[in-house]
């Protein structure tokens, strides 16, 4: 009897002191900290009340309402996008700003290369020039619609502007003959035999082709990482990760303690498991990032537009003499194999080089470049994005490290004891799971589906693994679009075939403006007769000669 009294005495001193506690613990806190961050709740208890009707906060005494915490799920859903998409605003705005400075800096080379030949041609031809513009403005429309995306075969390009220009310079090198489109369709079956302009077609056709293949190539890859990186942050939440959420950060506001923040650990927890999906991004998005870093190299080096553009006018020029020079040659050739054609039936006086052009321009001076485009050079452009991609490199695994830091969401690591576990005020325990859907199996936080990956995010790598494909055919000089297997020991059609470093081919320059001669009657070595070339020659003549300006000034 006297044991029975002694328990019934102790329980009600244990209940007397549990009803002043409990009464001590108002939720006054809880408003302040519910008005702070704007909630706008109808009821707000003013001390702790019976928790049954919680679903995801602990159903102890509370200072929860139902609507509370419904609230607080919905709020906890948009505080995490919104940490996501605060965590990915750097590497977003560095796709988005680099595409576009990138895209704005080629094009813009394009049209001041095009400009400068066209201005410097019609100051040296004139109405010739004019009437035979097209030939280059194809030229560069050609490789403006390649560059935009455009289904363009570069070498195929390439190859029938070396036919066009050498059916215009053979017609103006023939002015006296009549010359018809059908002789003209059988002129270009003898181009490749005839070489009309030495080696410059192959050297420059190897120049342009890799340059443009790895510049469209590297601003496509720059678009690809935009697109991921923005379709990527926009994360749709799980059940079971809202509800993870909504504990972590708003559960600690029901047990009146809004000010105490979730452990680092569990925090950890949470958000692998809320962006496991995201994760198994990282292992292509970072093969696709060491892919943009080898193209961005041959930009630098042998692929590089800028160095292959500015001087195309001097290189067309250069070939446009090599056909002069070997005019008689060529005519013969041609002639016997396409027949003699039949005389214009009109003469025309010739006159001298020195009549047209008598002009000697200084050395081309490297310090002299043109203007570069968009107010800045490639080098400075592909040195500023090479470093932000290495900064981007395992952004996607690193990203719930990044959120879980004390000024965004947890207590940090020296409080230890003073952080939210999930359950109270205290240390977290379980371990930290590993990155990635496979190894979230055992998450005590988030409940994963390991056998349902994301459909969305295995459709973004998928994108970046073509993307990696096409980087690696730009890194070796060839175009994923245009493989040609019947080009045997060449690789591929749009390509130089190289499969390692493809060295470029840059002439140096001469020092002195070359002597042509003006008596071009006929060929050296050969005996068949043939009529002086007209007063088309010598404009021709003066315009290879002027075309050297560049180089020259």
């Amino acid at each position: 009897m006297l044991r029975l009294e002694t328990i019934i005495c102790t329980f009600s001193v244990l209940s007397v002191a549990a009803r002043a506690d409990f009464k001590a613990r108002n939720c006054s806190e809880v408003r302040e900290a519910c008005i702070g961050k704007g909630f706008s709740f109808a009821h707000v208890p003013l001390q702790e009340i019976p928790g049954e009707h919680l679903r995801v906060c602990p159903q102890g005494n509370t200072c929860c309402t139902q609507e509370m915490e419904d609230k607080f799920g919905q709020q906890s859903k948009q505080d995490f996008e919104n940490l996501v998409d605060e965590m990915s605003h750097e590497l977003r705005s560095t796709f988005v700003s680099r595409h576009q400075r990138f895209d704005e800096f080629f094009l813009e080379l394009l049209e001041n290369t095009e400009r400068s030949l066209n201005e410097m041609f019609v100051r040296t031809y004139g109405k010739p020039y004019m009437q035979n513009s097209e030939v280059f403005e194809n030229l560069f429309a050609e490789l403006k619609r390649y560059y935009t995306g455009g289904n363009v075969n570069l070498e195929e390009m390439l190859n029938d502007f070396w036919s066009r220009l050498l059916e215009r310079m053979f017609t103006l090198l023939n002015s006296q003959y009549v010359i018809t489109e059908d002789y003209l369709e059988c002129i270009s079956k003898y181009t490749d035999q005839l070489k009309p302009f030495g080696d410059v077609p192959r050297k420059l056709k190897a120049q342009v082709t890799r340059a443009f293949i790895a510049a469209r190539t590297f601003v496509q890859g720059l678009s690809v990482g935009r697109e991921v990186a923005q379709r990527v942050s926009k994360v749709s939440s799980t059940p079971a990760c809202m509800r993870a959420l909504t504990k972590m950060l708003y559960c600690p506001f029901c047990q009146g303690m809004p000010a105490v923040k979730p452990c680092k650990n569990y925090c950890l927890n949470v958000m692998k498991g809320c962006l496991a999906n995201q994760a198994d991004l990282d292992p292509e998005w970072n093969q696709y990032i060491d892919a943009m870093l080898l193209v961005a190299q041959r930009l630098e080096g042998p692929f590089n537009i800028e160095s292959v553009m500015e001087p195309i006018d001097v290189k067309i020029s250069e070939a446009i003499m090599n056909m002069q020079d070997n005019s008689a040659q060529v005519s013969y050739r041609v002639f016997q194999g396409c027949g003699q054609p039949k005389p214009a039936g009109m003469t025309r006086s010739a006159r001298g080089v020195s009549d047209v052009f008598n002009a000697r321009f200084r050395p081309y001076s490297p310090e002299e470049r043109p203007t570069t485009a968009a107010g800045t050079s490639l080098d400075r452009l592909v040195v500023d994005i090479k470093e932000k991609l290495k900064l981007s490199k395992k952004f996607w695994s690193n990203l719930p490290e990044a959120m879980c830091v004390e000024d965004r969401v947890t207590a940090g690591n020296a409080s230890d004891e003073e952080c939210w576990n999930g359950h109270t005020k205290g240390r977290y325990f379980p371990e930290v799971q590993k990155d990635g859907l496979t190894n979230q199996v055992n998450n005590p936080e988030v409940g994963v589906d390991i056998t349902r990956p994301d459909t969305f995010i295995r459709q973004q790598i998928m994108a970046l693994r073509v993307m990696t494909n096409k980087l690696k055919n730009a890194y070796n000089g060839n175009d994923i679009y245009f493989q040609d297997s019947s080009d045997e020991g060449s690789g591929s059609g749009s390509g130089s075939g190289c499969t390692e470093v493809c060295p470029t081919d840059m002439d140096g320059a001469a020092t002195e403006a070359p002597v042509v001669k003006a008596d071009r009657s006929g060929p050296v070595g050969y005996s068949a007769p043939l009529h002086a070339p007209s007063v088309a020659l010598p404009t021709v003549l003066a315009l290879s000669a002027l075309a050297f300006h560049r180089q020259w000034r």
